[in-house]
């Protein structure tokens, strides 16, 4: 049974975690017979916003493990407590939260710094040779990571200019991608799918991180 981290990055797409993106790729690692390990760093949020209005609610603070605990049904682990020693795989569910808790990708753009556990976590994956996946918006947190090691890794966000140019910029190479399918690095052992980059519907974004989850657990025996 591989064990694989997913890490979270709070609760609800505009301030976290995508929870359709996450939830599907809990479901497609589950049916795969796959151990995971969820995981989320013990930070603030940069803000709150309130899903309804799509406003921000000011003077309201949460935390991302905290919040990310309601996706994970309270089973989870501070990220800062995890090492690739523990996983023959990582997978980064989308949403803001990653662009701006993980990383400030959403205010800065190709700029961007990452988190230092999160950034310590996929280095040492990769460093260790083990598969890493990507979906949403978070190849562009990747692409700050890895294109900034001088790693000119394949990854996609779909078809986006500006973020496609933003992760050219830091160094990784972007390849425009439907949404039902991925792009994989086999050299670099990463895969990435666009989801709710491009997705109008759950089935859509489902197709790609089933398609992306199952590559990344073939990669764990190549």
């Amino acid at each position: 049974m591989p064990k694989v981290g997913v890490v979270l990055s709070g609760c609800g797409f505009y301030d976290g975690a995508e929870i359709q993106e996450s939830v599907i790729t809990m479901l497609a690692l589950d049916r795969a017979g796959a151990e995971m390990i969820l995981m989320a760093p013990n930070i603030d949020q940069l803000h709150v916003v309130n899903h309804l209005t799509g406003k921000e609610s000011d003077g309201e603070t949460r935390n991302v493990l905290v919040e990310s605990a309601r996706i994970a049904r309270g089973n989870i682990r501070d990220l800062a407590e995890v090492d690739s020693g523990e996983l023959e795989a990582l997978i980064f569910p989308g949403g803001y939260g990653v662009a701006k808790n993980l990383c400030d990708y959403a205010m800065v753009g190709a700029r961007c710094a990452v988190n230092p556990d999160v950034s310590r976590l996929a280095l040492e994956m990769h460093r260790d040779g083990k598969p890493i996946g990507v979906i949403c918006i978070a190849p562009a947190m990747l692409a700050g990571i890895l294109g900034k090691q001088g790693e000119k890794v394949d990854l996609t966000i779909g078809y986006d200019e500006q973020t496609a140019e933003d992760i050219n910029a830091m160094g990784a190479h972007h390849v425009n991608c439907p949404v039902r399918e991925m792009v994989v690095d086999r050299e670099k052992k990463v895969v990435s799918t666009p989801a709710y980059m491009e997705a109008r519907r759950i089935s859509e974004a489902a197709e790609g991180i089933e398609k992306l989850v199952a590559e990344v657990l073939a990669m764990i025996d190549r």
